[in-house]
């Protein structure tokens, strides 16, 4: 009796089987059903029949006023090592002049927020220094080796069922975003880049994880939908990204921080990273939560998180890229987000400024690093200024006194990329800082002008007299492209 029992067991569980599998046309056998009813594990991270997850980190900047960028990348690494990913498997892009930087109260120590552990310690130093640039990024995306120049080599060599994890955070700006070294990395570029990458099929799906200034235009009509990418962006294509945990701020660094730990929303994913279980968090999910915390009621500060490409990617699991911390494995997921918004958050473009204030204020009366601050607040301010009038001035040179200023800040419809012509603004960024200077990190929000520049038809020789008229000296402080070299 018992021996039918078993049996009819046995048929029932495959005819539930044959059911559920139906669309592909075939009958487990017996040996499968207990994976049916217990299904096995996903990939490790060392990879196995559904593919190895890959990660590359870059922050963008250098320079202890941008000590949140490095602290968000060193962060990320943190994450992503807890969650199972290997070294070899993970390519780290920072400037490294953080954690030993002479302003550091906290020597070899990073920290992220204000109660935070070290986050700087066993992060691999794949790419330091004058290393970091866009070639080396663009290159190591694609696997390729020969492309690449200094650092450990390290790329992403990766095979068709794999899946990868990019995270960028940095200053940006209109179709652009820093790098601490040689010229910026453009939009188009980089979707050209993911293009081929997709090309090569050397990925099952890649997301993309972008904290800049106006870094929906990185992807705003430039993404296609089918190369099985998923984006998401701290501010939408017109508007500013936000610092975080902020001098003067609440929470505040401890006291004797002078700078920003981190950015609002790179911040906002990685501590929802870190109080959930990511084998059952998906990507949507996650999306949901970093936009609630990084907007803000408070029309002050806040930005648009967007996404883009292939939006169905949004309901797997982060588990697929990130891993899990198993101490999580017990999480469910809640849909509100316990992290709840600072009171208040810095632009980013105006945190090298609230460091080189909280610097002056601090310092002694009298005192060397006094006079520094100050001079670092006066360079800095003359530079932006000098870097504003000069691209209004050459606005109305172009175009008149009355429509210079309405061509200059015109935001094309939502869906259209920035440039019809991407070498144009490349070779006009590189005429404009000929005669004007370095657009540097504060600069990069004129990019939109001179993409407009260019789509109204102007060619390299009227901007360069236009500048000419407009900048009769070349400045020569700290943020001139006499000591940075050209964004373009």
């Amino acid at each position: 009796m018992m021996r039918y029992a078993t049996a009819a067991l046995l048929l029932l569980a495959l005819s539930i089987i044959a059911v559920a599998e139906a669309r592909d046309n075939f009958l487990k056998l017996p040996s499968e059903i207990a994976d049916f009813f217990h299904p096995k594990e996903r990939s490790d991270a060392g990879g196995d029949s559904v593919g190895t997850r890959w990660a590359v980190l870059i922050a963008g900047s250098n320079g202890y006023w941008n000590y949140r960028h490095q602290a968000d990348v060193c962060h990320a690494y943190q994450i992503l090592k807890r969650g199972g990913l290997k070294d070899e498997n993970i390519v780290v892009f920072m400037y490294d002049d953080i954690a030993y930087n002479e302003e550091n109260p906290r020597p070899g120590v990073i920290i992220n927020s204000p109660h935070g552990d070290d986050v700087y310690q066993g992060v691999p130093k794949d790419y330091t220094g004058d290393d970091v640039h866009a070639k080396n990024f663009l290159a190591a995306i694609l696997g390729d080796k020969t492309a690449i120049t200094g650092g450990s080599g390290k790329v992403v060599d990766s095979g068709p069922n794999d899946h990868i994890f990019i995270y960028y955070t940095d200053h940006g700006g209109p179709g652009v975003l820093g790098t601490p070294s040689g010229p910026y990395l453009y939009a188009d570029d980089l979707n050209e880049v993911l293009k081929k990458k997709h090309a090569s099929g050397t990925y099952k799906s890649l997301v993309f994880y972008l904290e800049a200034c106006e870094s929906g235009s990185i992807f705003e009509g430039l993404l296609p939908e089918d190369l099985n990418i998923y984006a998401t962006t701290a501010s939408n294509a017109e508007e500013s990204s936000w610092g975080t945990y902020c001098p003067g701020e609440y929470p505040s660094p401890p006291p004797e921080y002078e700078t920003c730990l981190g950015d609002l929303y790179s911040v906002a994913w990685m501590e929802d990273s870190e109080i959930h279980n990511l084998h059952t968090e998906t990507l949507k999910q996650q999306y949901h939560l970093v936009k609630k915390r990084t907007s803000s009621s408070n029309s002050a500060y806040g930005s648009h998180v967007m996404q883009y490409g292939d939006l169905k990617l949004s309901f797997e699991d982060l588990f697929l890229y990130m891993g899990t911390n198993p101490a999580n494995d017990n999480y469910t997921f809640v849909d509100e987000n316990s992290l709840r918004p600072s009171s208040k958050a810095v632009n980013q473009r105006d945190a090298d400024l609230l460091h080189f204030w909280d610097k002056f204020r601090k310092a002694p009366e009298g005192s060397a690093r006094k006079v520094e601050a100050q001079k670092q607040v006066v360079e800095a301010m003359s530079h932006r200024m000098h870097i504003d009038n000069s691209v209004k001035l050459i606005g109305k040179l172009l175009f008149g006194i009355e429509k210079g200023s309405e061509i200059l800040n015109s935001v094309r419809p939502a869906g259209h990329p920035l440039a019809d012509d991407w070498d144009c603004l490349k070779s006009l960024v590189r005429t404009f800082e000929t005669y004007c200077g370095s657009l540097s990190q504060y600069g990069m929000k004129h990019m939109r002008s001179i993409a407009n520049i260019c789509n109204a038809g102007i060619k390299k020789d009227q901007m360069a007299e236009a500048a000419a008229q407009a900048c009769v000296s070349l400045p020569s402080n700290s943020w001139s492209s006499l000591h940075r070299g050209f964004s373009a």
